[in-house]
């Protein structure tokens, strides 16, 4: 039996090293059955997040016969869907944003340390993976993961972080960021 040179044996520490950076989270497993002519065949389908817990995450979907086969798949899935997401001091959101898929729909709030992440289920595993500490978001409408999940990437895809709210409108970071703390609507409406 031949040996792997040694190119091989670095490509795959590298793939393993980009492997182990993610953490991935089981967020819903559904069975179901097709009525066949001996009875029934069971199949599985897994929905996965993945994350970094750095400000990257993407979510996949995979189906097989076995539940492990079904999760493989989602986790590859959801390793080629990542998305980067402008964290404020590596812990919460920059601003408010509110995302849709389907009846889904998700209100995403940053909040101040030492709140915690407070979502429900699908989207809980979202922040975990993206590596929020502090949050507030709300489910409304449909309570099907695969859309909770969809409606919280579509939020998130709304960030952006104040450098480039800045650059865009052609002021210094420093105004943008200090409208933020004084939340008073009645400065910004006189300015405009």
């Amino acid at each position: 039996m031949a040996r792997p040179s040694s190119r091989d044996r670095g490509r795959e520490r590298e793939r393993e090293e980009r492997e182990s950076e993610f953490s991935d989270k089981l967020v819903h497993i559904n069975r179901v059955a097709k009525v066949v002519k001996g009875g029934k065949r069971f199949g599985f389908a897994a929905l996965v997040v993945v994350g970094d817990l750095k400000g990257r995450v993407g979510f996949g979907h995979g189906k097989a016969r076995e539940v492990p086969e079904a999760i493989r798949k989602a986790t590859e899935s959801a390793r080629r869907n990542l998305v980067r997401v402008p964290l404020r001091d590596a812990r919460t959101l920059h601003h408010d944003s509110e995302g849709r898929h389907g009846s889904g729909k998700v209100v995403l709030r940053s909040a101040p340390a030492g709140t915690g992440i407070i979502a429900g289920g699908a989207m809980r595993a979202v922040f975990e993976m993206l590596g929020v500490h502090d949050v507030v978001a709300k489910s409304l409408g449909s309570t099907n993961p695969y859309n909770v999940v969809r409606a919280t990437f579509d939020a998130l895809k709304e960030q952006e972080n104040p450098r480039s709210v800045a650059a865009r409108r052609n002021k210094k970071v420093s105004e943008i960021v200090a409208r933020r703390r004084d939340g008073s609507a009645a400065d910004v409406a006189a300015e405009a």
